[in-house]
């Protein structure tokens, strides 16, 4: 017989958010007149708008004249969204890309789940606590995170971050070969400034240490001094991968689409201490795992750097950020301490008392038919917080903040 991979045995049961849908499916099912809110799934809820959707829709005739139909295209993407995505995500900010050192994805959640591959199992990782399941749980895949007890990983580093230190992660004591960072900041909504990461590319230049740097919410940085690219800082072409997606920015999550960058200077070492270049080992992974992005997908997101695109989808993060602010202005009329939605569309809100997350998450549930998602979900250091999105409807937001004060008696 053959044998499983057992180290998927190892993961838990469900993915956090399938376990957070099954307890409000129970929940529609015990109270089937009661309308829930949900502010827990970061998923989009405005449409896509008008520059994607003729840039879609110009796509698909494409596809169907036999002159201009495409099959097959490049793994890394093609050329036409690569130099856009230079051109208006990195040179405006004095950051100079080869097109080979850009890789366009079906999401940051593929890229960020499968960059581990390309590195040895037995490497060690670093990861601020709280943070995005993914980056855990696709090592403990492979075997690289070790054993789960007490609530940690073994060969995790997990550094964490409250508001004792305003959120900002500790340099650790000792070498770590892979660091996970991501801002502005999946679940916290907080951000880092610039002489901090410049504090985490010196350590990972010095410690020969890679960094995992996910950059999916940049766009909603309004703050001038916060870096949108960890290639703001001098010497982190050499030490760190980055990853952006479109799902939040322009509302592509059912449409998949983002892009990675690894630059040709980053480099690992062999057993034989032989240095590596990545980028190449990466390009190989791509074209043999990965067939591509649809070029459908590609054309809809080469329009949101056209003029039009650009301001349709400001206007459509504005509208979630008004959510964010209006939001956080409300909960902390209500005394609760709130932290993040200002750079970015999540709320980070410790629960009143030390109110276990799921405790708390079950409370608000059936108390105010609201849907939050239990900080814990995200590390140890979550407990006794809960996320909110800012992803709703503006009139939702407003009943689901006028539910929670009502049930908190405010």
């Amino acid at each position: 017989m053959a044998l499983v991979n057992e180290h998927f045995l190892k993961l838990a049961n469900n993915y956090l958010f399938a376990d957070i849908a099954k307890k409000v499916n129970a929940y529609k099912i015990a109270h089937p007149k009661q309308r829930v809110i949900s502010l827990g799934i970061g998923d989009v809820t405005q449409p896509l708008c008008p520059a994607v959707i003729k840039a879609m829709h110009k796509a698909v005739d494409e596809m169907a004249e036999q002159a201009s139909f495409r099959g097959y295209g490049p793994e890394r993407g093609y050329d036409f969204l690569r130099e856009a995505i230079i051109k208006n995500d990195f040179l405006p900010r004095g950051i100079h890309l080869d097109a080979n050192e850009v890789f366009v994805n079906d999401g940051a959640k593929s890229d960020t789940g499968n960059i581990q591959e390309i590195l040895r199992w037995d490497n060690n990782i670093g990861v601020t606590d709280p943070i995005y399941p993914v980056y855990i749980d696709s090592n403990v895949m492979i075997g690289r995170a070790g054993i789960f007890e007490n609530g940690k990983w073994s060969n995790v580093t997990y550094m964490p971050c409250d508001e004792s230190d305003d959120f900002i992660p500790q340099i650790p004591d000792h070498r770590v070969d892979m660091i996970y960072l991501c801002y502005p900041n999946n679940p916290t909504g907080t951000v880092i400034s610039k002489e901090e990461l410049r504090k985490w590319v010196n350590y990972a230049i010095k410690n020969e240490s890679i960094i995992l740097y996910d950059a999916a919410y940049e766009a909603y940085i309004t703050d001038p001094a916060i870096p949108h690219s960890i290639y703001e800082i001098r010497g982190a072409r050499k030490v760190a991968i980055e990853f952006h997606s479109y799902s939040k920015t322009a509302g592509f999550t059912g449409v998949r689409c983002g892009y990675t960058i690894v630059p040709k200077e980053l480099k690992a070492k062999t057993l034989a201490g032989e240095e590596v270049a990545l980028n190449p080992i990466w390009d190989r992974r791509q074209c043999t795992k990965f067939n591509g992005t649809s070029y459908i997908s590609q054309r809809a997101a080469e329009a949101i750097y056209t003029p039009e695109g650009k301001e349709q989808v400001k206007a459509t993060i504005n509208y979630y950020m008004e959510n964010a602010h209006f939001m956080r202005a409300e909960l902390q009329k209500l005394g609760l301490r709130v932290y993040g939605g200002e750079n970015a569309p999540y709320l980070w809100v410790k629960t009143p008392n030390n109110t276990p997350s799921w405790k708390f998450f079950e409370e608000m549930l059936y108390g105010a038919s609201v849907v939050c998602t239990p900080g814990v979900g995200f590390g140890p250091s979550g407990e006794g917080y809960i996320r909110l999105t800012a992803f709703g409807e503006h009139e939702d937001c407003k009943e689901a903040m006028e539910r929670i004060a009502k049930w908190l008696g405010k």
